[in-house]
C-alpha cells in the first residue's frame, strides 16, 4: 500500500510492511494525545460516520473516542434494526448517502465481505471494524502492535517468536487477520489449539505454509504451550453457530488460569486476548486470577487499539504531518496524565 490519504481499510491483504510501520509510527506518535497530556483538533469539523451493525463495545466506542480525540465528531448507527437496511436498502444505496454527511466511515457488519460491497459505493474512505467471520483488520494491527511492544520491552523482536493461537480459531476473524500480517515476518512458529471442529480454517494454513513458517496442530491445551512466547486466546464465537446448544458444546473446552500457566507457560509469556473474554462460570477462558499477572496484556492491547485508529484515521485523511500544528493544552484534570 503506498498511499493512505483517500484510501479504504478493508483487508489486512492490502498492506506490506512499510504500510504496517507507517502506521505504527503514526500510532506512537497519538501517545500523548491519548492519554490527555495535550489534545489536537487536526480534524475539527470534520464528521465520522460510526456504523456498527453487529453487537460491539470496545470497538465501536474506540473507533469514536479515537476520532473525538482528533476534535472530530461522530454520528453512530448501532444495529441494523435501526437503519433502513432493515427496509431492504441495499449496502451500495445506504453507502452512497451516509457517505455524503460524512467524512470517514468505520463500519461493522455480520456478513462477509459486506464491507467491501459498501465501500464500492462509498465517496469517502471506510474502515473495517469486522465483517462476519471474514477479518477484523484494526484488531490485527493492534495484536500485531502489542505484540512488538511486549516484545520489545525484553529486547525479542517478531521475527523468530512462537505464538500459540488458542480457541475458535474457525470463526475467530482476529486470529485470521493477525496470522496474515504475521506471515509477513520471517521464521515464525504456530501452535494452533482448537477443537478439530473448530480448526483454522485451510486458506489461513495456506497463507502460513506458504510463507514458509512452521504450524502444529492440536486439540490439547496441557503439554503445547511450553515454547510459546504469545499466548492468544479467544473465546467461542457464539454468534456463528446455528443454535446457543452448539456453541455450548464447546464452551469452557480451554481454560487459562494462574495455576495453568505457571504449569505449562514460560515464565514471560505474554497473555492476550482481543476481548470480550466470556467470565460466565460455564466457559472462563481466561480467569480473573490472572488480573494482576505483570504478562497479562489484554488491557494493554485494548488501550493501543485507540492509537492504531487515531492513526488511520489521520493517515486516511492527510493529516498525520499536521498533529503538532493544531495542538492545544489539555484544561481539565486527567488523572491519564497523571501516570
Amino acid at each position: 500500500m503506498t498511499q493512505f490519504e483517500g484510501s479504504h481499510i478493508l483487508s489486512v491483504n492490502q498492506l506490506d510492511l512499510d504500510a504496517i510501520h507507517t502506521i505504527f509510527n503514526v500510532a506512537n506518535r497519538m501517545t500523548p494525545y491519548a492519554l490527555r497530556e495535550k489534545r489536537t483538533k487536526v480534524l475539527e469539523g470534520a464528521i465520522l460516520g460510526n456504523l456498527f451493525f453487529e453487537p460491539s463495545t470496545r470497538t465501536r466506542v474506540s473507533f469514536g473516542c479515537a476520532f473525538n480525540l482528533l476534535g472530530g465528531h461522530v454520528r453512530e448507527t448501532t444495529g441494523m434494526a435501526s437503519s433502513s437496511l432493515s427496509k431492504g436498502e441495499s449496502l451500495y444505496d445506504t453507502a452512497r448517502v451516509l457517505s455524503t454527511y460524512s467524512d470517514v466511515i468505520a463500519m461493522r457488519h455480520p456478513e462477509a465481505y459486506s464491507v467491501k460491497e459498501f465501500a464500492e459505493g462509498s465517496r469517502v474512505p471506510v474502515i473495517n471494524g469486522g465483517d462476519g467471520a471474514n477479518e477484523h483488520p484494526t484488531q490485527a494491527l493492534l495484536d500485531l502492535f502489542t505484540i512488538q511492544k511486549e516484545l520489545g520491552f525484553a529486547g525479542r523482536g517478531v521475527d523468530g517468536m512462537h505464538i500459540a493461537m488458542v480457541g475458535d480459531l474457525k470463526h475467530g476473524r482476529t486470529v485470521h487477520s493477525l496470522s496474515r500480517l504475521l506471515c509477513m515476518h520471517k521464521n515464525i512458529s504456530f501452535t494452533l489449539i482448537s477443537p478439530g471442529e473448530l480448526a483454522m480454517p485451510d486458506y489461513v494454513l495456506d497463507d502460513i505454509a506458504n510463507a514458509g513458517h512452521r504450524v502444529t496442530i492440536t486439540d490439547q491445551l496441557e503439554g503445547n504451550l511450553h515454547q510459546a512466547d504469545i499466548l492468544y486466546l479467544t473465546r467461542i464465537q457464539e454468534e456463528r453457530f446455528p443454535s446457543q446448544d452448539e456453541a455450548n458444546k464447546y464452551r469452557g473446552k480451554f481454560r487459562l488460569n494462574q495455576s495453568i500457566y505457571t504449569q505449562h507457560c514460560k515464565s514471560n509469556t505474554v497473555i492476550m486476548h482481543p476481548l470480550p473474554r466470556d467470565s460466565r462460570a460455564q466457559a472462563n477462558e481466561l480467569d480473573n486470577d490472572l488480573n494482576s499477572h505483570p504478562n497479562l496484556a489484554i488491557f494493554r492491547q485494548a488501550d493501543n487499539g485507540l492509537l492504531i485508529r487515531m492513526a488511520l484515521f489521520a493517515l486516511t485523511l492527510g493529516v498525520d504531518t499536521q498533529l503538532e500544528k493544531y495542538e492545544c493544552p489539555v484544561n481539565w484534570y486527567s488523572r491519564k496524565a497523571d501516570r
